[in-house]
């Protein structure tokens, strides 16, 4: 096994690999331990009781972070008419039709959100296996395929951040910067928690969220108490 870097070790000593930290002590040690130039993300991880093969078991949704991703994240919206006029005035950064599909299957994806009124989905739809394994296929369970284009690119904009669990029953997202004051990526990552607790899906039984963790960019992973998360 290769040895970690001499940063990663500086970043890990000290730190306990069973203990299960408090949100705020967590947190704390992640800012304290970062040594980078850059403004790390802070990650949510939360292992569900849940088996994501059996349909009545998927989790997913959208968070809308209540401040913010600290991310800048390009929008792109399928419409036509009206609702073009819409998402440009909404600050969508691509907006189109036909044009944006052949744009798409030519290999440029220059965003980080797809957005389509529902009119576009028979059109959307040919982008499937493009958009599909990228997590960029709109879809109207996490508001991506809606008539309310303005509130969907403001909400993609603002800090809105989509979840689905893994095969390995693990759902995780992007929860703010490392920058951020302690209280807003404390309130951020209780939002994303109670997001995944709400889409609880009908199947799952026993305990739901078996544990919790967090680390940033080049930082630590800290197990987390679930109590100081859901709290």
């Amino acid at each position: 096994m290769a040895k970690a870097g001499k940063r990663i070790r500086a970043a890990r000593e000290g730190i306990d690999p069973v203990k299960l930290y408090g949100l705020d002590e967590a947190l704390a040690l992640l800012k304290e331990r970062s040594k980078v130039k850059f403004d790390e993300t802070v990650e949510i991880s939360m292992n569900l009781g849940v088996d994501p093969r059996h349909a009545d078991q998927m989790v997913r949704g959208v968070c809308n972070l209540p401040n913010g991703s600290g991310r800048t994240v390009r929008v792109a919206v399928f419409a036509r008419g009206a609702k073009a006029e819409e998402a440009t005035a909404a600050g969508a950064d691509i907006v189109g039709a036909e044009d944006l599909v052949e744009q798409i299957q030519g290999g440029t994806i220059d965003f980080d959100r797809c957005i389509a009124t529902p009119d576009m989905m028979p059109l959307v739809g040919r982008l499937g296996k493009v958009l599909g394994p990228r997590g960029l296929m709109p879809n109207p369970k996490v508001g991506t395929v809606s008539m309310d284009v303005k509130g969907a690119v403001e909400a993609a904009k603002g800090g809105a951040v989509e979840f689905r669990v893994e095969k390995a029953g693990i759902v995780h997202g992007g929860v703010g910067k490392l920058s951020f004051e302690p209280g807003k990526l404390a309130e951020n990552v209780k939002a994303f928690a109670d997001a995944v607790i709400k889409a609880k899906p009908a199947g799952a039984k026993g305990t739901y969220v078996l544990g919790v963790a967090l680390t940033s960019t080049m930082g630590p992973g800290l197990k987390i108490d679930v109590a100081s998360v859901t709290a």
